[in-house]
């Protein structure tokens, strides 16, 4: 399996949310395999750029509704550092999905398994959808949760993800309003608005936390971000932002660490270099003008995100001066006749990669679709939901796929 990012380590998710694997039934008729791609975690060699201590201090390349990289010279910067710190441009020439996709057959053999059963997360289902195309002999089943749209090309994907955030984050502007004295106010029609007043002292300049580290409004940013990845986490943000609001940034800096995963010993196990180095060589090369109007473009579409210094400035692609061309063309999946049956489940309120997405990969696929009522990203175990549970274990363990039109409620 795989957890998705690209970044994310499948060794970690499956070590750390073993105890939902062993009391589920799939135990008993599966090892559960989580793997590293390519320079992630305990990969060898490691995609790095920068250091832990650098992600600490902000000392890297920042995200809001692109990276904060505005001239050819800190595009330049950043592919030097990259390829100095990854040990040469063989390793991020090697970096993309099309050679992970090589490396998850190799798994299988290895593992002596005749064809695969796959489980995929979010990005981790384009490697899925990847794979059943490259070597669709080798398929036995494939479960791809959070399904990323083929047929959206990397900007319109990049957009589409931010208007599910945007839509999220409208949501819990709802349920903030429905408290009296909420931090977002009464009107979920100037929640974006009101947010903007309260991450201002951030703009202005880091704010110091508890611990001494600063906060920047690109930390606030990523921490609602997470959170709104699942509506259990709702209250978590609105009381973040109430914190916040008071000069208290702690709460929003643990949501923001919990999105990259960086532990109380400062080690970071979600790192942004090796999401950087997997989509230079997925994605094709905006040039600065396209990459500047993706930006405009996303703060009209999320307007949550609708501040100059996310939106207002002239942007240069993070991938301007990667030392190789990408390995992947747009559309990034082809050929999809004479598949296996595949699975996939796609959440109607998924904030991040948007239900549309997993409609039109069961179409490119001819795949079942397993639609689950919900506002999270991935619904499979992690939901904790009988109902997907046991649809999706009956396709893994007896290759039972739902009836058409099945659905889900979390």
């Amino acid at each position: 399996m795989d957890p998705g990012g690209p970044g994310g380590s499948g060794t970690q998710m499956v070590a750390s949310t073993q105890p939902l694997w062993q009391s589920n039934p799939i135990a008993k008729h599966f090892d559960i395999v989580g793997f590293d791609p390519r320079g992630i975690g305990s990969s060898t060699p490691s995609l790095d750029c920068y250091t832990d201590k650098e992600y600490d201090a902000g000392e890297v390349p920042r995200y809001g509704a692109v990276y904060d990289i505005t001239t050819a010279g800190q595009a330049a910067e950043l592919a030097k550092r990259c390829t100095d710190a990854s040990g040469g441009v063989e390793n991020l020439a090697n970096a993309g999905s099309t050679n992970v996709v090589q490396d998850m057959d190799i798994i299988r053999e290895v593992l002596g398994d005749d064809k695969l059963s796959y489980l995929g997360y979010s990005y981790g289902t384009e490697l899925g959808a990847m794979y059943a195309t490259t070597y669709p002999d080798k398929v036995r089943a494939m479960v791809l949760d959070g399904a990323v749209s083929p047929n959206l090309t990397a900007k319109e994907f990049r957009a589409a993800s931010f208007e599910g955030l945007q839509a999220r984050f409208n949501d819990l502007a709802a349920l903030c309003a429905e408290s009296p004295g909420c931090v977002l106010g009464d009107d979920p029609e100037a929640a974006n608005e009101r947010l903007h007043d309260i991450v201002q002292p951030a703009i202005d300049a880091p704010i110091e936390s508890s611990s001494g580290r600063k906060v920047s409004v690109w930390d606030v940013y990523l921490g609602i971000s997470s959170g709104l990845f699942s509506e259990k986490r709702w209250p978590v943000i609105i009381s973040a932002l109430a914190a916040l609001d008071a000069g208290r940034p702690d709460e929003i800096l643990a949501l923001r660490d919990l999105a990259y995963g960086r532990g109380p010993d400062g080690v970071y196990n979600t790192d942004l270099d090796t999401n950087i180095a997997v989509r230079c060589m997925d994605w094709p090369r905006r040039t600065a003008e396209e990459h500047t109007a993706l930006a405009r473009h996303i703060g009209e579409v999320a307007p949550m995100f609708d501040l100059d210094v996310f939106t207002g400035a002239s942007y240069h692609n993070e991938c301007a001066s990667w030392p190789a061309p990408p390995t992947r063309d747009e559309p990034w999946l082809t050929d999809t006749a004479d598949l296996p049956k595949t699975l996939v489940v796609s959440t109607t309120g998924d904030p991040t990669t948007p239900h549309q997405g997993g409609i039109e990969m069961a179409r490119a696929l001819d795949a079942s679709l397993l639609t689950v009522d919900g506002k999270q990203h991935g619904a499979y175990v992690l939901g904790g939901n009988e109902c997907v549970d046991n649809t999706v274990n009956s396709y893994l363990i007896d290759l039972e796929t739902p009836p058409q039109d099945a659905r889900c409620t979390l």
